[in-house]
């Protein structure tokens, strides 16, 4: 396990996460195949030739699901019992086949829970292709203790 504890967690703090993940037009597809979203927006070249895109661009759930893996390994891998929340999602722009993802998280808020055996903490993830944000929100997690 490489996920942090509870009391590991330190309000305020950022955690620039290593892994980055190419984002290929498979991925895209697959994705959108699994979800059942045949929005042609993401999966129609000639559909999105006509948009303000030009393009067809990468379902934004994926980009948040993506974002939401890259930070798992350095938070919550085998350390927490559950995600409870995520909050305030926002897609400031647009993600492209091709692009590389990258994830910070920083620590917003936590609290023990009212047995005290557990906590919880909130992260506000966001994912940046370059240095541009694509992608923002916040994860609310129930937390194991040491």
């Amino acid at each position: 396990m490489t996920g942090r504890y509870y009391g590991e967690f330190e309000v305020g703090e950022t955690i620039d996460h290593d892994k980055r993940r190419t984002i290929t037009e498979s991925d895209n597809q697959r994705f959108c195949d699994m979800t059942m979203n045949q929005q042609p927006l993401h999966l129609d070249a000639e559909f999105a030739a006509e948009t303000e895109f030009g393009e067809r661009i990468v379902n934004g759930l994926y980009t948040m699901s993506l974002a939401v893996g890259l930070s798992v390994p350095d938070t919550t891998d085998g350390t927490i019992v559950a995600n409870l929340a995520y909050d305030d999602v926002e897609h400031p722009a647009p993600v492209r086949l091709g692009d590389t993802l990258r994830a910070r998280t920083t620590v917003t808020d936590k609290r023990e829970t009212s047995d005290g055996d557990r906590g919880v903490v909130t992260m506000q993830v966001e994912a940046f292709v370059d240095d541009e944000l694509v992608c923002s929100f916040d994860r609310t997690v129930l937390s194991l203790k040491r």
